[in-house]
């Protein structure tokens, strides 16, 4: 764990430590450790967000979203944010030796603006820059419709350097 902290700093110590040391109360006061496939089962059936059986040709874990499942209005935010998290572990406990990242698919067909939620795309950011930094290969943005755009517009210079792991793609 802390080589990702190390890498993520370019191996400054004294600011990996600092964010290590973040992440591991992070996790202690989300219960990170506790999260199960039944705790996050009412949600998980929503079918918004799982873990490909199959790794990407690289070799990566795939977390794929279902966006247009999304209905932050209906939902309790906090089981957004275990299902995510409980996701990002399973996806992370398939990795293969050598590997260390996942990759993201977002499948946007059917994306509207009752699907749009920043205050979770900031949670999103917080868990992978703070608590898995380096652990994010790539993120696949697929049919993003035109109302996508002025909510990519927004979080894009919040991403800062984490914009360049974004490609959208059309089937």
């Amino acid at each position: 764990m802390i080589l990702w902290f190390l890498k993520d700093r370019k191996f400054y110590v004294k600011e990996a430590v600092k964010k290590l040391t973040k992440a591991i109360k992070w996790r202690k006061d989300f219960n990170v450790a506790e999260l199960t496939e039944e705790a996050v089962k009412d949600v998980a059936q929503t079918g918004k967000a799982y873990v490909h059986d199959f790794l990407d040709i690289y070799g990566r874990p795939v977390l794929m979203v279902v966006a247009s499942k999304h209905f932050p209005e209906a939902q309790d935010p906090k089981d957004d944010e275990r299902l995510c998290v409980f996701l990002v572990e399973k996806a992370l406990s398939m990795l293969p030796t050598g590997k260390e990242q996942m990759v993201v698919i977002v499948d946007l067909r059917g994306f509207g603006t009752e699907n749009a939620d920043l205050k979770y795309l900031t949670f999103l950011f917080d868990v992978f820059y703070y608590y898995y930094p380096k652990r994010l290969g790539e993120v696949l943005f697929v049919d993003a419709p035109f109302v996508f755009k002025p909510i990519w517009q927004i979080a894009k210079p919040l991403l800062k350097s984490y914009a360049s792991l974004v490609a959208f793609g059309w089937i």
